[in-house]
């Protein structure tokens, strides 16, 4: 395509939400409607990464006038070819409909959801194509990769990040600076690697995957500034296999890297080589874990190490590793191009830049976001989530996954920083967002992530091994129906226990979701074991269904539709429900058309 000729631009989102809504289709369609309207040569079709309004997608966005159309179907292509791209008229019934003002189409910048959001590791996502290396150096890629290998040393690039303030985006929130300067003092004259930790498993996470699938060559050059800093010339990228729309696209990025001569030797004529691959874990949760992620890598059972040495003094293959998530990495470039002061300027005292959250659960807009660090979670919430859907309450937000903890309703206005949840009992975490509402249990909301901390559990260690299934065991007894106040003692003191002892963050961490809620929604838990009852309905052995008698019309639809034949009556009479025969599934309560059928 003569690009002299291209008058217009049709972005296509390609990200994992996307494609499995059959974003692939629509892009073969629109090149096949634009061949049949002659449009092939003026009009360029793009395929990105994730837009991050995930909840809308199909998403497609055309470019001059950043027409922004959503949940597109092939059966609409035709239409915004025939009308949009040939005669220029919008087809504002597939706009999403926040941007549509009277006459006028509103910019991305000005909708709720973008507005207060901040893009720097999200730069590029949902902008350029992944698998186009020439569309990466158009937007500054490698520019700091070259910058860094002609113009400073590997000091004052560490100095750069360390006055930066960038932390690091994956758990804790170590200094990265620091963590490159222990890297780069550390003796190695063997030999040391750079890696990448791109293990994403919190569930509702995929932050770190939306980057690999929309900008993978910022993660590239992030790591090769980052082998130059420490003196490493081998780095490793160990990524899910669930993952499969990132792993094409980075191995894409890095055999195109390598072919522009970006990877390999002598880059830049600095004499300085860098090389890159790929290594695909099997789904363990535990290989997030920066010693049981180096253990996997070497081809070993991924069980975590006991620290110290710590990665920096003893890694892979016992030589000095250094280990960031990619959205840690993905900062790099954009800190050496624009400079620390810039990156130091966004955010908070203690906790700069930017956050990128995957933000699920009960929440109106779905979806990948990136704002400034003490942005508040109401702002999350209301302003960018659109709140909480069906005119429901919020209750809580989880933070950090399994390793996290929940957020009442009443801290809604604590700003987001890695200080501040740590003082309410949560942390940052990778960046996985769970919002919650009024209709969930927040004990079977820690017993949820008890079972996948136990699940996930290598094993090695008891506290971990044991600890973690005899808090199952407990959680599992109250929502039972059988747990008595002793139980809750037991519950707090075996929590404390186990983050004392656990060899590695998993163990350490996996009590804290029962801890926020012991501390929050303590009177959940005594209403499980005093009242034998569930508040918001959703243990079934303490709920029941019942027929409202004044409202129920005798139709006999809920008794044909009960598996179990647990509900009886005469035809035109009030029927009712058997609670021992009953197994509460709610077949009832969804087939009855008058209301009449309550949970209690």
């Amino acid at each position: 395509m003569n690009m002299d000729m291209v008058r217009g631009h049709v972005l296509i989102c390609g990200g994992t939400g996307c494609t499995s809504s059959g974003s692939e289709a629509l892009i073969k369609e629109m090149e096949t409607q634009l061949k049949a309207f002659e449009l092939d040569k003026e009009i360029k079709v793009i395929k990105t990464g994730c837009f991050g309004l995930c909840a809308l997608g199909p998403i497609m966005i055309v470019y001059p006038e950043g027409a922004f159309y959503s949940r597109v179907q092939v059966e609409d292509i035709k239409e915004i070819v025939s009308e949009h791209l040939l005669k220029g008229r919008i087809v504002k019934r597939l706009l999403y409909q926040e941007t549509v003002e009277e006459d006028n189409i509103k910019s991305l910048n000005e909708v709720d959801f973008y507005k207060k959001q901040m893009r720097i590791a999200l730069k590029n996502c949902g902008v350029i194509n992944p698998e186009n290396i020439e569309e990466y150096i158009g937007v500054d890629g490698y520019k700091a990769l070259g910058k860094v290998l002609t113009e400073m040393s590997r000091e004052e690039v560490i100095d750069e990040i360390k006055k930066s303030g960038l932390r690091g985006r994956g758990g804790g929130g170590f200094s990265t600076g620091l963590k490159w300067q222990f890297t780069y003092a550390a003796e190695g004259p063997d030999g040391k690697y750079v890696a990448c930790n791109a293990d994403e498993g919190d569930p509702g996470a995929f932050m770190d995957r939306s980057i690999l699938e929309g900008d993978p060559h910022c993660i590239i050059e992030a790591m090769a500034i980052a082998g130059y800093a420490v003196g490493a010339n081998q780095g490793y990228i160990y990524i899910r296999a669930e993952y499969p729309i990132a792993v094409k696209r980075l191995q894409i990025a890095i055999d195109q890297a390598k072919e522009y001569g970006l990877l390999g030797k002598n880059i830049f004529d600095s004499g300085f080589d860098f090389d890159l691959e790929l290594r695909l874990g099997a789904g363990a949760f535990v290989c997030g874990e920066e010693t049981a992620l180096m253990t996997s890598i070497e081809g070993k059972r991924g069980e975590p190490r006991p620290r110290p040495p710590f990665p920096a003094n003893k890694g892979l293959w016992a030589k000095p590793t250094l280990l960031n998530n990619v959205e840690t990495y993905a900062n790099i470039p954009q800190i050496i191009n624009n400079g620390a002061e810039w990156f130091s300027s966004i955010g908070t005292e203690k906790s700069k830049g930017t956050k990128v959250f995957a933000l699920g659960g009960k929440i109106n807009n779905t979806g990948l976001v990136e704002i400034p660090m003490g942005t508040t979670l109401r702002e999350i919430i209301e302003d960018i989530g659109g709140g909480i859907p069906n005119g429901k309450k919020f209750k809580a937000a989880q933070t950090g996954g399994p390793s996290g903890g929940c957020i009442p309703a009443s801290l809604m206005d604590t700003p987001i920083d890695y200080d501040s949840l740590i003082q309410i009992g949560s942390m940052m975490g990778s960046g996985g967002l769970i919002v919650m509402d009024e209709d969930n249990c927040m004990v079977d909301i820690a017993k949820f992530f008890l079972e996948f901390t136990v699940d996930e559990s290598c094993g090695k260690c008891a506290p971990c091994r044991i600890g973690t299934r005899r808090l199952l065991e407990l959680l599992t007894k109250i929502t039972d129906g059988k747990g008595t106040m002793e139980d809750l003692d037991k519950l707090e003191e075996l929590c404390y226990s186990i983050k004392a002892s656990s060899l590695c963050g998993l163990g350490q961490t996996a009590p804290n979701p029962v801890l926020s809620t012991l501390r929050y929604f303590r009177d959940e838990y005594e209403a499980h074991v005093k009242d034998k009852v569930c508040p918001a309905g959703v243990c079934k052995a303490l709920s029941r269904y019942v027929i409202d008698r004044e409202k129920c019309k005798g139709c006999s639809l809920c008794a044909r539709q009960c598996p179990v034949g647990a509900i009886s009556g005469t035809v035109k009479s009030p029927f009712v429900i058997d609670q021992e025969k009953c197994i509460k599934c709610g077949a009832c309560m969804n087939a009855c058309k008058f209301q009449a059928i309550y949970k209690k």
